[in-house]
């Protein structure tokens, strides 16, 4: 059994009590040890301190879940598991959604998760925004980009190389959210232009810390909203963009911007547009760098 296998394995293990969580780590010690895996012979401090963050928070946090949060996204809370990484974007971990976004548990164990948020064009190059729905617990009801998410703590979430463990969670979202079937959406479609760091409080109790990937397609899709996580949709060219920034910095018509988009929108969003409609868009591409936005 390899160090990868254990870890995959605990991943996806229920543990009913701390007992039965360290009888785990001590049956894994000693079974790399009789395989000759010395190096692994005892669990890792890392490891050792997600478990257990992982077993007392989520244990907590199902006995005080909101009596009025929605039935659908209180499912998603708990059952979707988000990835953990560090500030230069190395896995460290994996937790419930809901524990990634109190920002109790963000501003104290310094919680941070991987992210994407997709810009999806059409051949006239106009930006599809969607209105988040009045459930999601998060930023509800503000206008953001075409679809953000999270890859979740999956196999085919974690994929590295050529970040395909991102581009199969945005396909799996904008399918979920938009209603746009995966064969519209083709992975290799996806152009990852770039990462960002950012923490954003939503309304005291919960927010955002994530580092997110940005990522462009130009397509034709159709799109059937799901009204679960989606109030509304539209496409916008650069000059109705920028009529809508203008009302939500007014505050006309109770117009709400998503922080991540504004951040995108303020630093990268019209100069890679302007790639997009040259055909040039490669020539933006920076995965290297984060940058760390406020």
């Amino acid at each position: 059994m390899s160090t990868r296998l254990l870890i995959q394995n605990f991943a996806t293990t229920k543990f009913s009590s701390s007992s039965s969580l360290t009888t785990f780590l001590s049956k894994s010690r000693l079974l790399t040890k009789n395989r000759g895996f010395s190096s692994f012979s005892s669990p890792s401090p890392l490891i050792l301190h997600f478990s257990r963050r992982r077993f007392f928070s989520t244990t907590s946090a199902m006995g005080e879940v909101d009596s009025g949060m929605d039935a659908v996204q209180r499912r998603l809370m708990f059952e979707d598991e988000c990835i953990l990484v560090d500030e230069n974007d190395r896995v460290v971990g994996h937790d419930t959604k809901y524990n990634c976004h109190l920002m109790e548990k963000i501003e104290s164990e310094n919680l941070l998760h991987r992210a994407f948020s997709v810009f999806l064009f059409n051949s006239k190059y106009e930006l599809l925004l969607q209105q988040r729905s009045a459930t999601k617990v998060t930023f509800p009801l503000v206008w953001t980009n075409t679809c953000c998410s999270h890859p979740l703590y999956r196999e085919s979430e974690l994929i590295d190389e050529n970040v395909l463990g991102v581009r199969n969670a945005a396909q799996r979202k904008l399918l979920d959210e938009l209603g746009i079937p995966a064969e519209d959406v083709p992975v290799d479609q996806f152009t990852p232009l770039g990462r960002m760091l950012y923490k954003a409080p939503s309304d005291g109790k919960w927010g955002e810390h994530e580092l997110d990937y940005l990522l462009f397609l130009v397509r034709d899709v159709n799109v059937h909203p799901n009204p679960d996580e989606v109030a509304a949709v539209k496409y916008v060219n650069k000059e109705e963009l920028k009529e809508l920034l203008r009302k939500a910095d007014a505050g006309e018509e109770g117009l709400k911007l998503s922080p991540w988009f504004r951040l995108v929108v303020d630093n990268f969003l019209f100069k890679w547009w302007d790639h997009v409609q040259k055909g040039t868009l490669s020539e933006a591409v920076d995965m290297k760098t984060i940058h760390k936005l406020t």
